[in-house]
């Protein structure tokens, strides 16, 4: 088997104290409220127009590419895994901000040291079941507050929010968290998504304004 690399052992390590309660998640600027960003109470809904009905008893979830180890989980498999609960900000690229959500569901750092990617590994990319997609370096998707979740507030997540599974990434513009998600993909390449051949930013950080590239 290969070595994981020095950055994923240390990762995993401050993934370590964060569960065990011994560290609190990297921040990546003192300001909470990103620059051009406003606050908003409600949860605005933007997506593709198509908001794809999958039973859960035909859901699947793939995580392929540069691993070694790929698996497909179903629903029930799904859910059998350890589950994560984290609170967070969303920052949407149209300027809005929301506060404190609190999403649970299967952590991103849980489905890397299943899968375990291979060192070439550098990239994510998140294709839905709305034909979406998008791509995110692998180091972002490695942070300890990243998940696939499947509920919100303590509810399954609706369908015009992503469900029945979506991605969070709280520290990147909301659009790098795909909704409906059906397959994660680690690629040694930086794949553009939906947004990114249309303009937007392959990195998408929200506190230096970085919205298109």
């Amino acid at each position: 088997m290969t070595e994981p690399q020095p950055s994923f052992i240390e990762r995993k390590e401050r993934w370590a104290r964060k569960m065990s309660g011994k560290a609190r998640p990297a921040v990546r600027s003192e300001e909470r409220l990103p620059p051009g960003q406003h606050l908003t109470s409600g949860f605005p809904v933007l997506d593709l127009g198509l908001r794809p009905e999958v039973p859960l008893e035909q859901w699947r979830l793939a995580l392929t590419g540069l691993v070694q180890r790929p698996q497909t989980f179903t629903w029930a498999e799904w859910n059998g895994l350890p589950q994560f609960e984290d609170v967070s900000d969303f920052h949407c690229v149209t300027t809005w901000s929301k506060f404190d959500c609190r999403w649970s569901g299967v952590a991103f750092f849980t489905l890397a040291e299943l899968v375990q990617p291979r060192p070439e590994a550098k990239y994510v990319l998140f294709t839905s079941y709305d034909g979406y997609s998008t791509n995110v370096r692998l180091e972002d998707c490695l942070d300890d507050d990243v998940l696939i979740a499947t509920q919100f507030d303590g509810k399954p997540i609706t369908r015009e929010h992503g469900g029945p599974a979506r991605v969070i990434i709280p520290k990147l513009y909301a659009w790098k968290g795909a909704k409906f998600v059906r397959e994660i993909e680690f690629t040694r390449d930086d794949r553009p998504g939906f947004w990114e051949v249309r303009g937007y930013s392959n990195t998408a950080d929200p506190w230096t304004e970085d919205r298109f590239s």
